[in-house]
């Protein structure tokens, strides 16, 4: 079972160049269009890829940075700066435009700072080598999130045992990052392993993550899933249908609090309430160690119409007055264990994330 032999990588970056890095753009799978087409949005241009995140075309917290990153390295790569120094402010105004795509990812930022860091620590170099480090190192973002991704499968897999039923919230396989995904990666090695698992998937109102691109990804992969409407889960914990629930999430403060997709909060106090074990999946970069609690994590505001008016077809009243947190935070107190690269974190969260980020 390798998901890469069925669908291309979320984001990449091409080059007819000789050394394969500049000049080059990057390329990313637009999920705004499945699960009816696989299309592709292939740009070098910073607005272009600004909009692609802000839009969704790319999203999943590190699919995000990793777009931000190749964004910047693309947006510098035919400059004229006469020597790095001007290249650095050019990064930097980059960097900041990209910074105002998404709020809530800690990615978009974590990756942001990593390309204005090297750009600052080799800005002594001439222009056209400083230009291909940068795009090595956002090649490099990519590939440690690989690896990160198989790491959380890895220890993921430990928890699940053959025939377990996964309940999912939104996206976060291999469309939301570089390869295996967070919350869906330990479902792809349990199955390289040898243990199938099944899954149900929420399908993730108002944007349908989990029925557009869950099913979509899990069914190119030929893991058995189940779609049912958000307010279906309740019924299927009642039921006994589910053995644990695994999500992702797009930032964690330092105490464990974590943000995710709206309407996770909400399969988290269900859990609880059907003694279930309620399960995050993230990459350390998802942990902000600035932000003490979940109360400080900024939460982004989308637009009326994506309630209104989803998908172009009007479903309520012209002038409805509406609420649309994209995100909101499970308190650490509901969440069993974390699940990073660096292993399983249970609480008290506040000293086993700290030992991770130490580690």
């Amino acid at each position: 079972m390798n998901r890469r032999s069925a669908v291309p990588r979320t984001v990449e970056w091409v080059s007819e160049a000789p050394d394969g890095l500049v000049p080059g753009r990057l390329r990313m799978i637009d999920q705004t269009r499945l699960p009816d087409e696989l299309a592709f949005v292939e740009t070098a241009d910073l607005d272009t890829v600004w909009t692609a995140i802000r839009r969704l075309q790319v999203r999943g917290a590190p699919a995000i940075g990793i777009a931000a990153a190749m964004g910047v390295a693309a947006a510098v790569q035919h400059s004229r700066a006469g020597d790095g120094t001007a290249l650095l402010a050019e990064v930097q105004r980059a960097a900041d435009r990209l910074a105002t795509a998404r709020p809530t990812a800690v990615n978009l930022f974590w990756a942001l700072e990593r390309m204005r860091r090297t750009a600052a620590q080799h800005a002594a170099e001439p222009p056209d080598v400083l230009q291909r480090i940068l795009v090595r190192e956002a090649i490099a973002i990519r590939d440690e999130d690989a690896a990160m991704c198989r790491a959380i499968g890895e220890h993921g897999a430990t928890l699940l045992h053959a025939g377990d039923t996964v309940l999912t919230h939104c996206n976060a396989g291999g469309l939301a990052t570089a390869e295996f995904g967070t919350a869906l990666a330990p479902l792809y090695v349990a199955a390289q392993q040898g243990k199938p698992v099944r899954v149900i998937a929420d399908e993730t109102r108002p944007l349908l993550q989990g029925a557009r691109l869950t099913c979509w990804e899990l069914m190119q992969a030929g893991i058995e899933v189940t779609l049912i409407c958000d307010s279906a889960a309740a019924q299927v914990m009642q039921e006994g249908r589910i053995d644990c629930v695994m999500v992702g999430a797009d930032r964690i403060a330092a105490n464990g609090d974590a943000a995710n997709k709206i309407g996770t909060y909400a399969v988290a106090v269900l859990a609880r309430a059907h003694d279930i074990p309620f399960y995050v999946l993230a990459p350390t970069s998802t942990v902000d160690p600035q932000m003490a609690n979940g109360a400080g994590i900024p939460i982004e505001q989308r637009g009326s119409e994506e309630i209104t008016a989803g998908f172009g077809r009007r479903t309520a009243p012209a002038g409805a007055a509406v609420y649309a947190p994209a995100f909101d935070v499970t308190p650490a107190a509901l969440i069993t264990a974390i699940i990073c690269e660096k292993g399983i974190a249970r609480p008290d969260y506040r000293a086993s994330l700290a030992a991770f980020l130490r580690a």
